[in-house]
């Protein structure tokens, strides 16, 4: 019995197809945009978006190691002369004066007051022009984190 279900249990395998040679198709791209470089938007043909641009041989301050996310506003200190404002990054404190750099997209302190540090920053646009943004870090109440 075993003989004669082993020989009905063979399957038959159809003979493999005829591959036909491969022929390449010449492409031609000649001018075209190629997909895969990244192209910049169409400016006016002028460049330095209005004049700004980072000063990149100063040397860079403490707090510009750090996103501006991550800096927090503590406390104020005020004097005849001048507005201090404490900045906590990483359980150290910092004072920050007006003229001082912080974050990381070149923000310099342009105000300190009691509820908030204003900075302008310079960030590049799609064009890779520099584009002047202002932000604001509020004064964190005490116990918020």
């Amino acid at each position: 019995w075993m003989s004669t279900v082993a020989q009905d249990a063979r399957g038959k395998i159809p003979p493999l197809p005829v591959v036909e040679p491969y022929e390449p198709v010449a492409y031609d791209v000649g001018d075209l945009t190629d997909p895969f470089k990244p192209s910049r938007l169409g400016s006016d043909g002028k460049k330095g978006g209005g004049g700004f641009r980072p000063d990149l041989d100063r040397p860079k301050e403490p707090l510009e190691l750090y996103p501006l996310e991550s800096l927090k506003y503590v406390g104020v200190m005020t004097t005849k002369e001048r507005s201090y404002a404490i900045i906590q990054v990483d359980s150290a404190l910092y004072q920050v004066k007006v003229g001082n750099y912080m974050g990381q997209n070149f923000g310099v302190v342009v105000d300190v007051s009691e509820s908030e540090v204003t900075l302008r920053e310079l960030i590049q646009d799609s064009a890779g022009d520099w584009v002047e943004r202002t932000s604001n870090l509020l004064l964190q109440e005490k116990g918020a984190k």
